[in-house]
């Protein structure tokens, strides 16, 4: 398979998110300029520009000079695998918010495509293995009533489908109603997600993605891969953008 060939990464869309397509103006959300093609939200000028120009360390973030998976510090420390096409404070991070936010979908099928194709070229470099399942960060029931949707299941269903790997969503499952961690501190974020998560006891897949939007501090998805890790399960974090850890900005 070709990895820079962008048309071979197109995502087909849902009924509803075809409407929604339709009635959104096909203009670039950063330089406002005419879309002609059919990506919607971003456009391949600004996508390009927004995405990592150099080799990036899957532990931390930072930036590399040569194409490794981790940097000296990460290969000692051996932290969660964290695949996404961009930085949090580079140009998309914003418009990633403002689909949790602000409900606005049409970043969501550009940037998975940019999602799929880095995937893709780092297991063409041997960096990663594809998982068997891929899993979504949930939402707690109260939280996806009040909100209407799960960013992170949208984005993992739009990866099943690209990947052709299975969406597995009725094996972790989100037990309390936390508050959200915008503003927290490290601590109370890891307090606030204490016993948050439950895995079924049916769970017994052997490598697997999660899923989330973006990974800033990455206590949500540490917190979850806990559980995992103790099946002896294997995960990568896949997320549209990261932040970069402390001092690697």
């Amino acid at each position: 398979m070709k990895l820079n060939n962008e048309k071979d990464f197109i995502i087909s869309k849902t009924p509803w998110t075809r409407w929604l397509s339709a009635i959104l103006p096909n203009r670039c959300l950063l330089c406002h300029q005419h879309i002609d093609s059919v990506n919607r939200g971003i456009c391949s000028v600004c996508l390009h520009a927004c995405r990592y120009q150099t080799p990036i360390c899957l532990g931390c973030g930072g930036e590399m000079l040569i194409s490794m998976a981790f940097c000296g510090h990460c290969m000692a420390s051996t932290p969660l695998t964290v695949i996404a096409p961009c930085s949090y404070h580079h140009g998309l991070g914003h418009w990633v918010g403002q689909v949790k936010y602000q409900a606005q979908f049409a970043v969501i099928d550009v940037l998975v495509d940019a999602l799929v194709q880095r995937i893709l070229y780092l297991e063409y470099l041997g960096f990663i293995q594809l998982p068997q399942a891929l899993i979504a960060v949930p939402l707690h029931k109260s939280r996806l009533r009040q909100r209407g949707f799960n960013q992170a299941w949208l984005i993992a269903k739009a990866l099943s489908k690209r990947l052709d790997i299975p969406l597995v969503d009725n094996m972790l499952f989100r037990m309390k109603e936390t508050q959200p961690q915008a503003g927290l501190s490290g601590r109370l974020r890891r307090k606030n997600l204490k016993g948050a998560f439950e895995l079924s006891p049916e769970f017994n897949w052997q490598r697997v993605a999660l899923i989330d939007d973006v990974v800033t501090t990455g206590t949500t998805v540490e917190e979850i891969a806990k559980l995992l890790q103790r099946k002896h399960t294997q995960v990568q974090v896949w997320c549209l953008a990261r932040a970069e850890a402390p001092g690697r900005r």
